[in-house]
């Protein structure tokens, strides 16, 4: 059903945006020439590797190996409004039809952080990553590795269609605001060279934290009644003593170690 959603919903944008897409390969051409379009080999589903499409947001580097902090430099004024706007996104939409990506799923990254994940961080690749995912409506390129790889599975856990309508509400809002697109102070986020993150291989979810505490296991109810979209009565398996975590009409979204609130 997702797959049915995710191919008709993007063969319509594909129709609809089909004068947009035109206009900013043109105006990427004439700024800064070929190749208009970003390729990037991706990490997908179970860690098939894709090619993802872009619009090309940056002059064409010198030399291989620049760090992140050499991005600003090469990042153009047509760029950083494309990467503001998430026009730069837009030839994705080609990804969707083929089925590398979903509308919703984490984010794809690239094939060389695959052995680098840990056994947790590497749940993120049993579902088809998406264009926007819970991680990009809760922070975006603001957020670190630890952070987003941990959203990433909570998604992985909670995944449904109700909240995947909520993330692109969320994601709508977020690009009409333009807001969490650098990762300060860089303009691109920072290499992912491990280390970081939850170390358990417990299929179940995280079981361990970098600190060493073991956080026990979230998770949340039925909805009360057919028309509540959210869960009502959160629950947790806890470790050493009970704390609630999930959701409820009157708290925020709970991490999956339930130490602290996610961002709304």
């Amino acid at each position: 059903m997702k797959r049915l959603v995710d191919l008709t919903a993007s063969l319509l944008a594909l129709v609809v945006l089909s004068p947009v897409l035109v206009l900013v390969a043109l105006a990427v051409m004439v700024t800064m020439g070929r190749p208009v379009l970003f390729r990037q080999q991706r990490a997908g589903r179970h860690a098939k590797a894709f090619e993802l499409y872009k619009f090309r947001t940056m002059r064409v580097a010198d030399h291989e190996g620049l760090a992140p902090e050499h991005d600003a430099e090469r990042l153009t004024a047509l760029g950083r409004f494309l990467r503001r706007s998430s026009l730069d996104e837009l030839p994705s939409l080609f990804n969707v039809v083929r089925g590398d990506l979903s509308l919703v799923g984490p984010r794809p990254l690239p094939m060389a952080y695959v052995e680098r994940y840990s056994a947790e961080q590497a749940r993120r690749l049993l579902v088809r990553p998406g264009l926007s995912g819970w991680a990009v409506v809760n922070g975006r390129n603001q957020l670190g590795w630890e952070e987003r790889f941990a959203l990433d599975c909570w998604y992985v856990d909670h995944r449904s269609g109700w909240l995947d309508l909520r993330i692109v509400w969320k994601t709508l809002a977020l690009v009409l605001r333009g807001t969490g697109v650098d990762h300060a102070p860089n303009v691109t986020m920072t290499e992912f060279r491990g280390g970081e993150g939850l170390r358990s291989a417990d299929p179940r979810g995280a079981m361990g934290t970098a600190s060493g505490v073991h956080p026990g296991r979230c998770g949340e109810a039925m909805p009360s009644s057919w028309w509540s979209a959210w869960p009502t009565t959160p629950w947790c398996e806890p470790p050493v003593r009970p704390h609630w975590c999930g959701i409820s009409w009157s708290s925020r979204w709970q991490s999956p170690t339930c130490s602290r609130p996610w961002p709304s």
